[in-house]
């Protein structure tokens, strides 16, 4: 570009086609290479991550839907209204009703209470319902026809039938048609779970359980379109005691798959902000390079409307060739991410559509507009004067974060993808604290790093170091920068990678491996020490035996629930009931309470003492919903009967592990009178079915709850959500050390014109070596440990605010991080260094 004259500058004006073969070669030849490698970056890891999360997110959801056997379930404890039904039909809505009732089953030598669910013909809309019949040779069905009777399995041990045998269910008689092998429905509270029968929704009348006033749950079932259920649910005004249930409130798998769609979406935004800035870094990089280029262009008549459409040609080709690359490499790398989730992902996948290439091309586009931007910009302003002036006698600090005299209005362009990100993540609370928390970071970071390295200077050192940290805080702005820059790279790809732990952690509380799979329930009182006895002499692992009785919270302070009245006429204790406290699905039925000497070992006391006479521990969440402190006095009902005790405790419940788990723990003064069962929970294999029936017909009056299928099927949902995580966490990583590897590739380039000055002064190779050595190894070191402080402090508030989870200590990121830093610095350097120094060979 040097022997660029006067006429060819003018003749390159006059003539497009050659401006645009100029432009081609500029491309292809010149310093445009970064920048295209790190455009095709971003749209390859977007188009892969974001189409990994669609196919992710739609077999999470599709699985939180198979154990719901719809898209949306209304339950209602009254009938549902026709207009309903209505209003669905006319949206394309597939409909199916459902209703539940307790009630006895008769055979000719026992009887059971069951759980009866009276099912439509279609019944599942989702999931699959396993029923089997026909003996030896099995022959399996999926949907219950009228005059059909399925059982449970361990009710043809409770009945003592078999299939074909006659059983009475309330007043109507059936034949039994076989064994429901399969339900999609889970259930997860085992206090209220009866063996479960099966009957077709035109039955129930024949049978005469379902009264006016008594206990019944009805269900509709519906399935379409999302956009027409969510339509619809909007719709819908619930009347009293009526509420829906989705995947993404569905209990523990609600849980589950809704903080797995928070953390795919904070993966991919972090990603995006790690590729971000991999191109910031390249684009002013390309604009340092080429800046005397343009200068000697100008000097010589080329005007700023030429430089932009010379400057347009070669980015509107750069970008169309990142994005056919990108999109092509992204197919190819979401592929090869799906490899390790082969043996668990449905076949035929779930389509990703067009979304993943708009996404990943948008995206592209609206980080170029300023990353590119603001660069250029500052790179067609150059002066003329610039071909005989270094950039840095103009400016303050030099090199990749350089402060440029330039107006700075061109940082406007900022704007741009931030109001994107107004528009795609206006509500998401998760990602705003994430983009608030890393700025804030950023810049403690940054003035720590400065700090840090001038403490350092004050030190005696060798003269490689020495020199290094003189070059380190010849400019605090731009060390800060460049510390802030490598920390923030190294911190994110922690922060993708300790959230995944944390939250795998979290997940396993879900279902331990030693979690009960049985619930042993209406134990009576002479029946628990034999059956602790049988127990133990299978070699059972099992809980504490827990006295259960059922009653009501009343009162709270003299306050009645339910009712808006006061009872109490002290001031102090009056206060205006909520609309929480009246809609609280705890105080519309009965609750089990329990009593214990000591608190059971999976709960945790976080407010107050266990013990004292006359005392209840309550449990955290319905304390926090009703606003019941310790020293608070609470009325409560048990069939009738009254009776009150004061908050001593408040106890952190974890009901996701299985275990037995109480609203209220009373101490034993206060109920231990009442008539009370008990339960048990314990675990058996998946072969000792044998010795779960032998307990059935040992004591008949004892209701089992075998858990185990359901157990299986969670597994296998925390199976595929957290190895589809890890895989996005390993993307995110791989994101963050191409950043920090291109962070650190341009900075050590950028040393080459020092390393001649130095050479030029008389310095040896051996202790330019050193000073590089030491300046890069020192900068990793200190970016190491500022790393781990950001990431344990980001994680820890993405934890408790994001996912709300308590914030876990992680030991090994104190040494793992900075290790990892200094090993990558040291494996660059020792890549680079021979090049950059092969100039100074004589």
């Amino acid at each position: 570009m040097s022997e660029l004259s006067e006429t060819s500058v003018a003749t390159q004006q006059r003539s497009p086609h050659l401006l645009s073969r100029w432009s081609w070669r500029e491309l292809w030849q010149g310093q445009l290479w970064p920048v295209a490698v790190a455009l095709t970056l971003i749209i390859a890891c977007v188009f892969a991550l974001s189409a990994l999360v669609v196919r992710v997110e739609k077999i999470m959801t599709d699985q939180g839907r198979s154990v719901l056997a719809a898209d949306l379930v209304l339950v209602s404890g009254n009938p549902i209204d026709d207009g309903i039904l209505a209003s669905a039909s006319q949206r394309g809505l597939t409909v199916s009703a459902q209703t539940r009732f307790g009630t006895m089953a008769f055979s000719d030598e026992n009887m059971q209470l069951v759980s009866v669910k009276a099912v439509a013909n279609d019944f599942p809309l989702r999931g699959n319902l396993a029923l089997s019949s026909g003996g030896a040779a099995r022959v399996q069905s999926q949907h219950v026809q009228p005059g059909e009777l399925w059982l449970a399995e361990r009710l043809f041990s409770l009945l003592a039938v078999k299939e074909g045998d006659d059983v009475m269910v309330g007043d109507a008689q059936f034949t039994v048609s076989g064994l429901i092998a399969q339900d999609p429905e889970l259930s997860f509270n085992p206090f209220s779970q009866m063996p479960a029968v099966l009957i077709h929704y035109d039955d129930i009348a024949r049978t005469g359980a379902v009264q006016l006033g008594g206990r019944v749950q009805y269900r509709m079932y519906f399935v379409g379109a999302d956009d027409a259920v969510a339509s619809f649910r909007q719709s819908i005004e619930l009347q009293a005691g009526q509420r829906w249930i989705s995947e993404s409130t569905q209990g523990r798998t609600g849980d589950l798959i809704d903080r797995a769609r928070q953390y795919l979406s904070l993966t991919l935004i972090l990603v995006i902000i790690m590729a971000s800035a991999t191109l910031v870094l390249t684009c002013q990089h390309y604009t340092t390079s080429r800046r005397e280029t343009v200068a000697m262009m100008k000097s010589l008549g080329a005007r700023k409307a030429w430089l932009w459409r010379w400057l347009a040609g070669q980015l509107l080709m750069l970008f169309a060739f990142a994005a056919v690359l990108g999109v092509g490499l992204g197919a190819l790398l979401e592929t090869l991410l799906r490899l390790p989730l082969g043996d668990i992902l449905p076949d035929p996948l779930p389509p990703m559509g067009l979304m993943p290439v708009l996404t990943s091309i948008l995206v592209a586009l609206l980080v170029a507009i300023p990353g590119m931007g603001i660069s250029l910009i500052k790179l067609v302003n150059t002066p003329a004067i610039a071909v005989m002036q270094p950039e840095g006698s103009a400016q303050s600090g030099s090199g990749l974060f350089s402060v440029s005299q330039a107006s700075p209005w061109r940082f406007g362009l900022v704007l741009v993808p931030l109001g994107a990100l107004l528009i795609w993540f206006g509500d998401n609370t998760l990602m705003w604290l994430t983009l608030l928390g890393l700025a804030v970071m950023l810049f403690l970071l940054a003035v720590i790093g400065v700090a840090v390295v001038a403490l350092l200077r004050k030190k005696r050192w060798g003269p490689a170091m020495q020199l290094a940290l003189s070059r380190i805080g010849r400019s605090p702005l731009a060390t800060g920068a460049q510390l802030a820059a490598l920390t923030a790279s190294l911190m994110l790809l922690a922060v993708i990678w300790l959230l995944r732990t944390d939250l795998l952690a979290d997940w396993q509380q879900t279902l331990p491996s030693d979690a009960p799979n049985v619930f042993a329930l209406n134990i009576s009182e002479a029946e628990t020490q034999p059956y602790l006895a049988a127990l133990d002499e299978q070699n059972i692992a099992h809980s504490s035996m827990y006295p259960v009785i059922r009653g009501r919270l009343v009162a709270s302070n003299g306050k009645q629930f339910l009712k808006g009245t006061q009872t109490q006429q002290d001031n102090t204790n009056t206060r205006v009931e909520s609309d929480q406290e009246q809609s609280d699905e705890a105080l519309r039925r009965e609750l089990n309470f329990t009593w214990r000497e000591s608190p059971p070992v999976h709960n945790k006391v976080i407010a107050g003492a266990w013990g004292g006479e006359g005392t209840v521990s309550v449990e955290q969440g319905i304390a926090e919903r009703l606003r019941i402190q310790v020293g608070d006095e609470l009325a409560f009902t048990v069939n009738s009967q009254p009776f009150s005790a004061m908050v001593g405790s408040i106890r952190q419940v974890e009901w996701r592990n299985m275990r037995p788990n109480f609203y209220f723990i009373f101490s034993p003064d206060v109920v231990a009178e009442l008539p009370a069962t008990f339960l048990v929970s314990f675990r058996i294999g998946a072969d000792q079915s044998p010795l779960l029936n032998q307990l059935g017909r040992d004591y008949p009056t004892v209701s089992l709850m075998d858990l185990r299928i359901m157990a299986s099927r969670i597994q296998l949902m925390l199976q595929q959500v957290s190895l589809s995580l890890s895989v996005l966490a390993a993307l995110g990583v791989v994101s963050g050390l191409l950043l920090v590897l291109t962070l650190l590739r341009l900075g050590l380039s950028q040393r080459q014109q020092e390393m001649k000055l130095y050479r030029t002064l008389g310095a040896s190779r051996q202790r330019i070596s050193a000073t590089v050595w030491s300046e890069y190894g020192m900068m990793a070191l200190i970016a190491g440990l500022m790393a781990t402080m950001g990431a344990e402090g980001m994680v820890a508030a993405l934890v408790h605010f994001g996912f709300e989870l308590s914030p876990q200590w992680h030991p090994s990121l104190w040494l793992g991080l900075p290790v990892i830093a200094v090993g990558l610095v040291l494996a660059l350097a020792q890549s680079m260094l021979p090049k950059l120094l092969q100039p100074l060979k004589s």
